[in-house]
């Protein structure tokens, strides 16, 4: 007979079983609804008139993400990874608002419930871990950080010159009062955001802002690239949804045995 633990890491952790499939699927369903119960939440007339199924829906959804929480920690070999990997805060952050709800009561914390409570659309994020395509992605960014950091050190660099030469060409009279304000500037036209609330008015400065902004085309161009050379690479291995049991990483070829970055072997 399979362990009660080894079981349940079947069922919670491997989605290529059909009960594991299935808890998948389940699980998906009520952190749809969770979310949906959020936004409703929001809309006061709806709030007013069912106020009471809202409550009990949300205790419900709690509960069973509580319970989900606590099973997880059971069952992993080291509970501490998970608790401080990303998806454990996560699922901390999914159930903790409701619970910090009833220690601040009374009408003088009012505003931090409601902050609160809408922390709750974290949920959301909880998704991820169902999706196995999102393993490509963000294995795809993690393996473009250096270069894409390189790059933002060198827009970084760029729009403190260009904020710098606009700050001197308008001067205070035009708006451009320093050079951060100069540098806001460079990062609103360089993202082609365009706010209009700041705008050269001499014939160079007019120059100079249509030569950012073309270069501003160019520049959105270039992490796209990186990271779409990235996930190309990894798209054209074809993983599976295993998971380390020793380091909770995902995303692992499909005829993987053992895990690509501890060596553990693979159930």
């Amino acid at each position: 007979m399979i362990p009660l633990k080894e079981k349940l890491y079947e069922v919670i952790f491997e989605a290529d079983t059909k009960i594991g499939k299935f808890f998948d699927l389940s699980l998906l369903i009520v952190i749809l609804l969770s979310i949906l119960f959020v936004m409703l939440e929001s809309v006061p007339s709806i709030e007013n008139q069912y106020h009471d199924f809202l409550k009990i829906a949300e205790w419900i959804i709690t509960i069973i993400f509580s319970v989900e929480y606590m099973v997880r920690i059971w069952i992993v070999r080291h509970p501490k990874k998970y608790i401080f990997s990303f998806y454990g805060i996560i699922d901390l952050l999914s159930v903790l608002p409701s619970y910090l709800a009833l220690i601040f009561a009374g009408t003088q914390g009012l505003m931090v419930i409601r902050a609160l409570r809408l922390l709750r659309v974290f949920r959301i994020l909880k998704l991820n871990r169902y999706l196995k395509e999102s393993a490509v992605i963000v294995k795809a960014l993690r393996e473009s950080r250096y270069k894409i950091s390189v790059f933002l050190f060198g827009v970084l660099t760029l729009v403190i010159i260009i904020g710098t030469a606009m700050y001197l060409i308008e001067g205070a009279e035009h708006g451009f009062s320093s050079i951060p304000r100069g540098i806001y500037w460079a990062v609103v036209t360089l993202t082609t955001v365009g706010y209009g609330d700041i705008s050269p008015v001499t014939s160079v400065g007019q120059f100079f802002a249509s030569v950012v902004m073309i270069i501003g085309y160019a520049i959105i161009a270039v992490p796209t690239g990186i990271v779409t050379a990235e996930l190309t690479k990894h798209s054209q291995k074809e993983t599976s949804s295993k998971i380390c049991p020793e380091c909770l990483t995902e995303g692992h070829d499909r005829d993987a045995k053992y895990c690509s970055e501890c060596g553990t072997k693979l159930n």
